[in-house]
This record gives C-alpha cells, structure tokens and sequence, in this order.
C-alpha cells in the first residue's frame, strides 16, 4: 500500500512527531508498505495534490495543525482515508475546555476547572484554591504545564503560556497517581500506571527521558485492582463515544488513593513508537508495533467500505 506518512507541522510539538515518524517509517516499510515521509511544515501547499497519489494518509502529528483536524478536513475533501477520528472530534478533543464540558454532561468525573482565553488583568484571582496546575488549552506532550503553588508561580507560567499564543486552562492539583488507558477500535487496552520520580509530575522531561535520567517508570498492565481497572477503561471508552471518536484515542487519569478517577483528557493522534504508552498497551493485548499500525489503517478502510457500500 502506498502510505503518505503525515508528520512535523509547526506547532511546540515538532520535534515529538518528527521522532515518532522514524518508527513508523520503519515499521510500515517493515511490513512491505512503500512509505513516504511528508512533512506537514514544508509541504502543506500540496498537501492535498500529494494525498491523491497515495492509497491513505498516516498521521502522525501532534498539536495543531493535526489534532484540531484541519488535516483530516482537507483529507475528507479529496477522499484520501488516514487513521482515527474526523475533524470534528479531534477539534473537540483538542480543545480541554470544551472536551471537560462534554465529560461533565457524559457523566464522567474530571476535574473543576477555569479557562483563561485571554490574560487576565491584574487585579484577577483564580477562582480555584492552590496548588493549581496550569496548562495550555490546546497544547499536549505536556508542554507548557506547571503547577503552581503561589500567585507568583501562576503568573509565570501563564505569561509563557500567553505568550507563545495560547490560551490557558487551570485545574485542581488532584492528589492521586497517573494512570492512562487506550481505546483500539470499540475495545478497551490494558491500562498504565504512570510513576514520575518522587516529588514530581509527569512533566515533559518525565515524559520523554529515560528512567535512568529522570523519566517516569511506565508499567503495563498497570498493577491495580480488576474492579479499578474495569471502570477505568468503561470511563475510557464512553469518553471515546462522546467525543464522536474513530479508530482509536487514549484518557488520561489521576487515581486517588480511595480509588476515585478524575478524566482528564483524551488524545486523539497519541505518541506512536514502540516505547509509546497505546503501543505498549496494545503489546499487552497481543498485537505488536507493526500490527497496531495496521490494525489502526484496516480500521478506517473497513468503515470507509462499509459507508460506500450503504444504500443511498
């Protein structure tokens, strides 16, 4: 198959996507596809006129464009077919402050929260008790996230986040252990408890070093209880249905220590190498880095056959 590897682009997260292309390059021509690498950044004017000649488009782009689905809004247009979810549940995925309003009319508990689109004045005061941890609104990878335990902290990252042009998003600091949990087609994976280092966050460094160099320890399947384990990935899954999300996503939690589980939001285009947290979830259920990738691609085609197949 003739696969259009999509990835770069020109958000914060460039470099994150560039390096999950390698691994995907590798696995897809791995498997007999012919491959061609496209960044986004340098090739967005022919985007679409090189999406023609391929038989479907992988995505691996982090941030916007890619996960506020414009790309896969221009793919629609030409009917070139790429794995997970349509613009507009990737748009509302992207963007926290609508993804937690749906959670809260979809039942699913996620934490108080208090958007910021714009700097605040001065004489402004969150209305959340400290410590806060504070966030870009449509960022991921989690970059441009601190906590804050002062007005000053606050202050601080909120600058960075304003910035670099973004809008901002404040939360409770939940007490409780990271945990995150994929959805593969209508199913639920195993899912991983996440441990940072002590004293800390799943921060970027956490998030991208080794263990050795200040990473988080990432254990899969996650060492919980079977009763836990379910109602977090029935939570996963129904965040999955409400976001009106394809193919594949990934929730992320906080699990307190009474066994309460706080959504927090669910990514639609999540890190994909070997090392990443759905593909070490899939590993878990049986499929490999090669056939997650194309248990993603026969996804979309087998729901693209069947809507060309349906009685008009």
């Amino acid at each position: 198959m003739r696969v259009l590897l999509i990835a770069g682009g020109w958000s914060s997260e460039r470099e994150v996507s560039l390096s999950g292309a390698e691994s995907i390059a590798a696995a897809l021509s791995g498997r007999g596809h012919e491959v061609t690498r496209f960044d986004l950044r340098d090739g967005f004017d022919v985007l679409l006129e090189t999406a023609v000649s391929h038989d479907f488009a992988f995505l691996n782009l982090h941030g916007a464009p890619g996960e506020d689905g414009l790309v896969q809004a221009l793919l629609d247009r030409v009917g070139c077919p790429y794995q997970g979810s349509g613009p507009a549940g990737s748009f509302l995925a992207l963007n926290k402050a609508a993804s937690k309003q749906i959670f809260r009319r979809a039942g699913l508990r996620t934490p108080d929260w208090e958007f910021l689109p714009v700097a605040p004045s001065p004489d402004w005061r969150p209305r959340l008790p400290y410590p806060l941890f504070a966030k870009s609104n449509t960022g991921g990878s989690s970059l441009h996230l601190s906590r804050a335990a002062n007005r000053g902290e606050l202050d601080a990252i909120l600058a960075e986040i304003f910035s670099s042009g973004g809008e901002a998003l404040l939360e409770p600091a939940v007490p409780g252990r990271d945990v995150t949990c994929g959805v593969l087609g209508e199913e639920a994976l195993p899912p991983v408890l996440i441990l940072p280092p002590e004293g800390t966050y799943f921060d970027y460094r956490s998030k991208y070093a080794d263990v050795a160099e200040g990473g988080a320890r990432e254990i899969c399947p996650a060492p919980l209880p079977e009763e836990v384990i379910r109602r977090m990935q029935d939570m996963a899954l129904r965040a999955h249905r409400a976001l009106g999300l394809r193919g594949y996503s990934r929730a992320d939690f906080i699990l307190t220590e009474s066994g309460e589980l706080f959504l927090l939001e669910v990514n639609t285009l999540p890190g994909m190498t070997s090392a990443s947290l759905v593909p070490k979830e899939a590993a878990a259920a049986g499929l490999d880095f090669g056939a997650l990738l194309e248990r993603l691609m026969a996804l979309r085609l087998q729901e693209k056959s069947c809507v060309e197949a349906a009685p008009v």
